[in-house]
């Protein structure tokens, strides 16, 4: 059985627009290693338009030593969009119907996991719709101040149960997490929870 999975760089302020501008100084080989590890864990990628577009324009270029890109590339990849007919990318499939249906019809069929990487509105989705089964938020050491955040008003209250964190020598921070499919508890029973335990 797949899972699909979301890794995605973000500030400390939740921003995760312009990576480009925050994480490069950040570069190390802990965390190197951790995404060659991530990209071979995978059996596929799902990616929104926007985020697929900027992959197809500059992955088929791209070669290296470790063999993540050759990884990238073979692939295979499916585009959650509307507005796309064939994707130019190696092993690319569109989907434009159906697209819940579809996503848990390739979880029985993928083993491993089934990556996304960055596609925000398309992450959105899949949460209302209860089809992400972790989240990796790889975290970096910046305040950005400005720019767009993963999660808005339109994803609903959630818990998230945290299930590995690892820190890297640069001061970058994993943190995964599992939706639980539980909101968050009204104040009162908060409260009632939190005087119940020390009580204990």
């Amino acid at each position: 059985m797949g899972r699909v999975v979301l890794s995605i760089f973000t500030t400390v302020d939740g921003v995760i627009e312009n990576p480009h501008e925050w994480t490069f100084q950040f570069v190390s080989p802990d965390a190197m290693k951790a995404g060659l590890d991530q990209i071979r864990a995978a059996d596929a990628l799902l990616l929104g338009r926007v985020t697929y577009d900027g992959f197809a324009a500059a992955w088929p270029s791209m070669t290296d030593e470790a063999g993540y890109a050759d990884r990238m590339n073979s692939l295979p990849k499916y585009v959650i969009t509307t507005t796309l007919d064939k994707g130019d990318w190696n092993n690319t499939t569109v989907i434009r119907d159906n697209p819940a249906q579809r996503i848990a019809q390739l979880k029985k069929e993928i083993e491993g996991d089934i990556l996304i990487f960055g596609s925000a509105a398309l992450v959105r989705w899949l949460l209302r719709e209860q089809l992400i089964d972790e989240l990796r938020l790889v975290t970096y050491p910046v305040v950005a101040g400005k720019g767009a955040r993963l999660f808005d008003e339109s994803v609903d209250s959630t818990v998230l149960r945290l299930t590995a964190s690892q820190a890297f020598s640069s001061g970058v921070l994993a943190l995964t997490y599992e939706p639980t499919g539980e909101g968050l508890m009204n104040p009162a029973a908060a409260r009632e929870a939190a005087t119940a335990m020390a009580e204990d």
